[in-house]
């Protein structure tokens, strides 16, 4: 199994990135895939999250209204928009699988596979 983030980069506060998440390995239309985000010397942090039809997202309070999650199964792919970027924003992003049925879209521990992540910084 093997989730890949990518798209990250160097942009301006204000400014918009779109990350995407591949997987390759598992049923990926049966998974819920999840984004977190760690800083420099603070804990990884849930930022959004889409369920496995697609149908659904979720959101971190800060994300809400600037972010926005999509799915396409047909690509083995979720996507990511970064909107009205933030210095804060500036984290290494992850995307992560669910575990299994007891999958909680904002705690880490019920996700079974992580991607490696992309940085991205968001300059003032």
């Amino acid at each position: 199994v093997q989730l890949q983030a990518y798209g990250g980069g160097l942009v301006q506060a204000g400014g918009s990135l779109r990350l995407s998440c591949t997987a390759s390995g598992l049923p990926f239309r049966l998974y819920a895939i999840g984004w977190f985000r760690q800083a420099p010397g603070k804990e990884r942090e849930f930022v959004a999250a889409i369920s496995r039809s697609r149908n659904t997202s979720y959101y971190a309070d800060f994300g809400k209204g600037r972010f926005t999650t999509s799915g396409d199964n047909a690509k083995f792919t979720v996507y990511l928009l970064l909107d009205s970027l933030k210095p804060e924003d500036t984290a290494v992003y992850y995307c992560a699988a669910d575990r299994g049925p007891r999958w909680s879209a904002g705690r880490p521990e019920t996700y079974g596979y992580w991607g490696q992540g992309t940085l991205v910084t968001v300059s003032s």
